[in-house]
């Protein structure tokens, strides 16, 4: 008879094991599936992923659990999901502020590529230039004009350190060379109100932060950030269009699962998560708030993550970079 060693014998045992271990695996899902939102609840993003969750959960059939863990930009949430089983019952709601909160935060309890499996992103939209009603300026050309007239130039606000609102200032203010002071608030509704007060000049706000107030003409509105106009405000100018060259940022949404979530599970998540944003409210939501609907395999997705992040990326390692 032959002879088996040690490392022989655990071998053939594990062998013998993996039918018993497929089969104990089962369907999936079996089980709720937790969707972390990175923000506090009520904000815009917020509603947008429990419309997701909902959709998913009617195509899964099994409970998608909004998880609101807000902090530290979407670190606080996006960690938890990093560190969770890689078995697709936990999944992360980002937002563009993955990208641009990674881009100046390198010590990251979580690497933004290595540790997350993309699943699908379900649309982007652009941000809105806006200004003070102090600042009496009706277009881009003014603004520009109204920085270089100030000694001290001019302040822009944001949701916070890292946020979309603040690298596409930053980025602004690298393409223009204007003296551009970076006023951080936690969460872009103090933002807003600063805004409307006056004691801000400058927004580069997504549009459902400031869609209200435009209404009201409370606010100038200047410029779209997208290479593409707007279909809600198709007689603004983009800031390409406006002298600005080379400037094409867009917020967006999408949903990721920790890494080596296996691939029949990404493939069964992107397909929900996709039909889910196709469907209403998700798809008019989008539409209302001027965002293109966007439909991606999950490798492509990847590919797109990764385009954030190296964009951003080489706006945070410029020199002038404000953090504060």
């Amino acid at each position: 008879m032959p002879k088996f060693t040690p490392a022989r014998r655990a071998l053939l045992a594990t062998l013998a094991a993996l039918p018993a271990m497929a089969i104990a695996q089962g369907p999936w899902p079996t089980r709720p599936i937790t969707l972390i939102v990175p923000f506090a609840a009520g904000g815009g993003t917020d509603s947008i992923a429990r419309d997701i969750a909902k959709g998913m959960s009617d195509r899964l059939g099994q409970p998608v659990v909004v998880d609101n863990r807000g902090g530290a930009g979407g670190a606080i949430g996006a960690t938890a999901v990093a560190k969770a089983p890689a078995d697709g019952y936990t999944l992360l709601f980002a937002t563009s502020t993955f990208a641009t909160n990674a881009a100046v935060e390198p010590r990251l309890p979580f690497d933004p590529q290595k540790d997350f499996a993309p699943v699908a992103m379900i649309g982007r939209g652009p941000l809105l230039v806006v200004a003070s009603p102090g600042l009496h300026v009706k277009n881009v050309a003014e603004l520009i004009a109204a920085a270089k007239g100030r000694p001290e130039g001019l302040n822009y606000c944001s949701a916070g350190n890292g946020s979309i609102n603040h690298l596409s200032g930053e980025m602004f203010r690298q393409k223009t060379g204007l003296n551009l002071t970076h006023v951080p608030f936690k969460g872009s509704a103090p933002a807003t109100v600063e805004l409307l007060a006056g004691r801000v000049d400058l927004f580069f706000a997504t549009v459902p932060t400031i869609q209200s107030h435009l209404k009201d003409n409370k606010l100038s509105l200047l410029a779209v950030t997208s290479a593409r106009r707007s279909r809600l405000y198709p007689d603004l100018p983009t800031l390409n269009e406006a002298g600005v060259t080379g400037f094409d940022v867009t917020t967006w949404w999408g949903v990721l699962a920790p890494a080596k979530t296996p691939q029949s599970v990404v493939n069964a998540l992107n397909q929900a998560v996709n039909d889910a944003a196709a469907a209403e409210p998700v798809k008019g939501r989008l539409q209302h708030e001027g965002a293109d609907p966007v439909r991606l395999a999950p490798a492509a997705f990847g590919e797109e993550l990764r385009k954030e992040l190296a964009l951003w990326r080489g706006v945070a390692q410029q020199p002038g970079m404000q953090l504060r």
